[in-house]
């Protein structure tokens, strides 16, 4: 797989290996050259309470922000969730997040609480990028603690996308400067590659690979299925899985002129 970082506004330097990438990152984060770069996003997602790994992120904590994609638990409740972040706060505490179909639904409103939930929300960060998000995943054979129907799927998304819309739409009639739009799924598309199990079904949503058909975000990233680490594309967006955490999958983000999006 070729990963690409993204530098300049003219220009981009393609690795195709994990060591590559590792080896450039220092380059990334550079202070000689944060000025080229706007903003920088870790996300990743499929926490399951495996915590001891943050430490192993690399720069988890000059990332401008923190995006967790789902499941910070194991069929967890508020006190599991309040674990994670808390620990995760000890890295970088700019985080916004949803809930997995592993995490129950008190988890949602505790994240509402604190006002960071992403679930059929949209926020603006730091006035450059805006993020929407749907949490939970379609129905499962296995009865998990926060499961929707595709239409649930369905009202959630195009609800926070049309909040998202209204964000930017202010934003450009006070800047005149269109902002690129990152979509937070934690269940992946229908047969987009990322929805695979190990028997070769697909098991993604219907109601978010319509959305993203219709809606064309720049960049989603999604989860819930581990063993379909990857990438990949529906149309113009760009899909990032990046897996469970506790392997080591994350996506840096990165925005100047453009959005970029690698994972690592």
């Amino acid at each position: 797989m070729v990963f690409s970082l993204l530098f300049s506004t003219k220009s981009a330097k393609m690795v195709s290996t994990y060591q590559g990438v590792s080896r450039l990152l220092p380059t990334l984060f550079h202070p000689i050259l944060r000025w080229r770069i706007h903003m920088k996003i870790i996300a990743f997602g499929d926490i399951h309470m495996a915590t001891d790994v943050f430490k192993n992120i690399p720069y988890l904590d000059e990332a401008d922000y923190v995006i967790v994609t789902g499941d910070l638990t194991n069929f967890g409740h508020k006190d599991d969730a309040i674990a994670v972040l808390d620990r995760l706060r000890q890295c970088n505490e700019n985080i916004f997040c949803l809930a997995g179909n592993l995490d129950y639904s008190d988890i949602n409103d505790y994240l509402d609480e604190l006002d960071i939930n992403l679930h059929n929300q949209a926020k603006l960060l730091s006035d450059k990028i805006c993020v929407y998000g749907v949490g939970g995943s379609n129905t499962t054979p296995f009865n998990t603690p926060w499961e929707f129907s595709e239409e649930q799927l369905q009202f959630f998304a195009d609800n926070a996308f049309s909040k998202a819309e209204e964000l930017i739409r202010k934003r450009k009639k006070e800047t005149n400067r269109e902002l690129p739009l990152l979509f937070i799924s934690h269940t992946p598309p229908y047969g987009c590659g990322l929805d695979q199990l190990r028997n070769g079904s697909n098991v993604g949503s219907t109601a978010i690979r319509e959305h993203i058909e219709k809606h064309c975000p720049n960049i989603c990233i999604t989860g819930h299925i581990h063993e379909s680490r990857g990438e990949s594309r529906i149309g113009s967006t760009t899909l990032i899985n990046p897996g469970m955490i506790a392997d080591g999958g994350h996506v840096l983000i990165t925005i100047n002129s453009t959005i970029s999006a690698t994972l690592l």
